[in-house]
């Protein structure tokens, strides 16, 4: 009796398992369908609303796991049975929207921003639920609308005037690979091939380090050249403004070395047709800056001499969901984390929930905080100041590739946190 009911349990277990997971083919098309949103708000009220739905061919994203995310970032985004509530898909994402809204400015006025995101085609109706978080992990706005596979309202894209582009590594015909995408801001058509070799210099900077150069067969990368009207890009604190393609600036948020761009859905237009799933912008100069936004993009510019370094570190945020290891003296910067609460950055930690962290890593006996001199002693350890604030937040190493441009490699622990992303997308 007790080997039929053990045999009962595991049956169940095994069944269970196998209905949770969902099969891609049962449910979505080889397809994308893109969802333009608007966040808008302050810091008291934020709202997401539905802007459009556009059809792109080809579906370049991860077809198992579907029903899961590898970080919990700033806001998530599913997709719904509508008869059964089970999720079909889900994916996870910060917003440049959610950082400003721990800003001064947020305080007195109300901005909107655009966010774009890309979810397998559904073949039968669908709800899709998006959310946002404050750094509390508190949800602060929800958004749920009904997605009609057969909407005739729905924009197809991609199979026309598909932008100008050349692959770098692999191609479109490896369907298993991580698809990164590179495009150039502030070029003109007259300097295309300074574009590319930008772009070659780009991902050779990037898959210079581990573990992207162990792993640099799982990815495919192209260069897409979406000429701007202007050469370089606008530099507000000087009074040059450009007329680009995607329409960036530094000064974002009044931080001289901030490089975003707020016109997000420019970017997805100059991609449709073209398989892509993570996004690296270079902007054509040699102004030191640049922004990496979780699942949303990288942006840094291409001609600065500390290019190598940043666009890798700019990277680990958009790709990785790495969190900056780097403090102010003067913590400028204090209510982007709560101390009171874990970030979902896998490489600091406030040490409220440390043992989800790099806790398993620790040399024995290792004292908390770590002091920087004791860094030879442990390359792993729990070093105070992270996450721009000089008290309450820990890094891992003493110096990284998220923290300094000297840093000759990402510590051990972002190369753990990278490779865990990196199998998510591509295991099998």
């Amino acid at each position: 009796m007790k080997f039929k009911h053990l045999f009962i349990v595991l049956f169940s277990i095994f069944i269970h398992q196998q209905l949770s997971a969902q099969v891609f083919s049962d449910h979505f098309e080889n397809k994308t369908l893109r969802v333009d949103y608007i966040f808008s708000g302050n810091n008291l009220n934020q709202s997401i609303y539905l802007d459009e739905l556009i059809s792109l061919p080809g579906w370049a994203g991860r077809t198992t796991r579907l029903n899961e995310v590898p970080l919990e970032g700033n806001g998530q985004l599913i997709v719904l049975n509508p008869a059964s509530g089970d999720t079909l898909y889900m994916t996870s994402f910060s917003s440049l929207f959610q950082e400003w809204v721990t800003t001064d400015e947020a305080k007195d006025k109300s901005k909107a921003f655009e966010n774009t995101f890309l979810v397998p085609f559904p073949k039968k109706p669908v709800d899709i639920e998006i959310s946002l978080n404050n750094p509390s992990k508190e949800r602060v706005a929800v958004y749920k609308h009904h997605v009609n596979p057969d909407d005739i309202l729905i924009h197809k894209k991609g199979e026309k005037h598909i932008t100008s582009h050349k692959y770098i590594h692999g191609d479109s015909t490896y369907r298993d690979r991580i698809d990164l995408a590179i495009l150039g801001e502030g070029y003109t058509a007259e300097e295309t091939e300074l574009f590319y070799a930008d772009a070659k210099r780009a991902y050779d900077a990037i898959f210079y380090y581990e573990p992207f150069d162990a792993l640099k067969d799982r990815f495919n990368v192209v260069a897409v050249m979406a000429p701007s009207k202007d050469s370089g890009v606008s530099v507000p604190n000087k009074g040059d403004w450009k007329d680009t393609a995607f329409g960036s600036n530094f000064d974002t948020f009044y931080s001289p070395r901030y490089l975003t761009t707020s016109r997000v859905k420019s970017i997805h237009n100059a991609l449709a047709g073209i398989p892509y799933e993570h996004i690296v912008i270079l902007a054509n100069t040699d102004v030191y800056g640049g922004g990496g936004i979780y699942n949303s993009y990288t942006l840094t510019t291409a001609h600065h001499e500390n290019f190598k370094p940043v666009v890798a570190h700019e990277f680990g945020h958009s790709f990785g969901g790495l969190g900056d290891e780097y403090f102010y003296d003067d913590d400028m910067m204090e209510n982007f984390y709560v101390f009171n609460v874990e970030p979902w950055e896998q490489n600091i930690t406030t040490l409220v929930n440390f043992k989800d962290k790099w806790e398993d890593m620790l040399p024995a006996n290792t004292p908390v905080p770590t002091l920087p001199e004791q860094e030879n002693l442990y390359p792993v350890g729990v070093y105070e100041g992270g996450g721009y604030v000089s008290k309450g937040v820990y890094r891992p190493a003493n110096d990284c590739r998220m923290r300094t441009n000297n840093a000759p490699e990402f510590c051990q622990v972002c190369q753990r946190a990278l490779q865990r992303i990196i199998d998510f997308y591509t295991d099998n």
